[in-house]
């Protein structure tokens, strides 16, 4: 049996496996473990303790769970209601402000968090109920929240980032620079298309206080009076300065080369574990006992991915399919476009399925020697390939984003939701073609910095 049919093999039965619900990084385990039973020499089997033990043996994924806790820690706190009011009044006034505040008060918190989930639920909270006082539809309300979560996993820090840089072996430092440029142009994208979208709906959004007669009865209080004015917008700066410091801070701490990734996480934990102490007042003992649990359960759950991932990875390793498949689809007769096309198209049904981190940890020691033997720049595609996981948290029939959000606004239908999302699945299409077109909007930053 070829080495590329025991591939097929391996990838059809974990899907299949993690179909039925199992965990992910069980699934993983249960088919590597299979395929060295199957297909490999017994001795193979002796290891799988000292690949476990190894994959786990790395210094950088300390970031993951330290990252994880700063994030976390923002959460619980007041900080995504400070983040989306002082988006708002800077632009409210505009066609569609109060989505677009979403979008920018998620960038912000997306580089507190790295996690997409927490940054939709976070902002989401916030930002639904007021966008529907304010009389946006469901779907403009819905859509840029599911949206704005999403660049939790592109700007820096990112977990997602920290892991492709682990499994390529490539600088995280540099990973985290050059989602940047391409963070601010999925912002803008998203912002434009909001504009539009509220100018072309037939019940614009009303930048003014509504009526009682134009408000549901007895379903929402009235909306509320903003200040505009330009002392009132500088003034509201004040309440981002915190977030603006911490942000500072961890990537000064990362691109002067002060600290590794995991010493700046743990820099940007314990500040802002003191912010939130100082600042908000608002941590209590009961409070932090509970936020280290769940980040234990979360950073514990992505570090099983990771063990089993590195386990599949080498079990294919030993079988030759990484390398084997990356010389069948060099010797295609194919531009390497059409092969990158492929690949995304690939990437995106898997995100149908599976969460960023399962897709990354599987897939990139295939793609990976494809994707160099092509010519691409790992660090490039690094950033592409997160903009297709992003698309994958907000597309069925798994898209995590839809669901936290569901979560957050149980009265939304979800037919609603997914009609919101799906322009944006288009955007960030649209996003990897910019950046296809203008590689240097990804590289240009890390190779000035570094």
């Amino acid at each position: 049996m070829s080495s590329l049919t025991i591939g097929i093999i391996m990838g059809v039965a974990t899907l299949a496996l993690m179909l039925t619900g199992i965990p992910i990084a069980f699934a993983l385990g249960i088919i590597a473990v299979g395929s060295i039973l199957l297909f490999l020499d017994i001795n193979v089997f002796n290891q799988v303790g000292d690949f476990l033990y190894g994959s786990l043996d790395n210094f950088a994924l300390l970031a993951i769970p330290l990252f994880i806790l700063m994030g976390g820690i923002f959460s619980g706190s007041r900080a995504s209601t400070d983040l989306f009011n002082t988006a708002q009044v800077w632009t409210g006034r505009i066609s569609g402000g109060l989505a677009i505040s979403s979008v920018v008060s998620s960038a912000l918190f997306a580089a507190l968090s790295g996690s997409s989930p927490a940054t939709a639920a976070a902002i989401g909270k916030v930002a639904i109920p007021q966008m529907k006082k304010w009389g946006y539809s469901n779907q403009i309300a819905t859509g840029a929240v599911v949206a704005g979560g999403t660049l939790g996993i592109l700007i820096p820090p990112s977990v997602t980032l920290i892991l492709y840089g682990i499994a390529v072996e490539e600088s995280i430092g540099q990973l985290f620079v050059a989602g940047v440029i391409p963070g601010i142009l999925v912002v803008i994208i998203f912002c434009i298309w909001i504009f539009i979208a509220t100018r072309f709906e037939k019940k614009q959004p009303q930048q003014v206080e509504l009526s009682a007669a134009a408000e549901p009865a007895d379903e929402v209080p009235e909306a509320p009076s903003v200040d505009f004015s330009w002392k009132n917008r500088f003034a509201s700066l004040v309440h981002v300065l915190p977030f603006l410091l911490l942000i500072v801070g961890v990537l000064v701490a990362l691109y002067m080369g002060i600290a590794t990734p995991s010493e700046a996480a743990a820099f940007g934990a314990v500040l802002a574990l003191i912010m939130v102490i100082v600042v908000y007042r608002s941590m209590t003992w009961k409070k932090l006992m509970s936020l280290l649990l769940d980040s234990t359960k979360e950073s514990t759950m992505v570090l099983m991915i990771i063990a089993f991932s590195a386990l599949i990875g080498t079990t294919m390793s030993y079988l030759h399919i990484p390398q084997d498949l990356a010389n069948y689809i060099t010797s295609l007769d194919m531009s390497k476009w059409m092969i990158l096309i492929f690949i995304n198209l690939f990437l995106l049904v898997l995100g149908f399925f599976l969460p960023p981190a399962a897709i990354i940890l599987m897939t990139t020691p295939i793609l990976f020697p494809i994707i160099t033997g092509l010519g691409f720049d790992p660090i490039w595609f690094g950033i592409v390939m997160t903009l297709n996981m992003e698309m994958g948290l907000i597309t069925p029939p798994v898209g995590l984003n839809i669901f936290v959000v569901k979560g957050i606004a149980p009265d939304i239908p979800t037919n609603d939701i997914i009609k919101g999302s799906i322009p944006y699945v288009f955007l960030l299409g649209l996003g990897i073609v910019i950046l296809t077109l203008f590689p240097s909007l990804v590289t240009w930053l890390p190779n000035l910095l570094f």
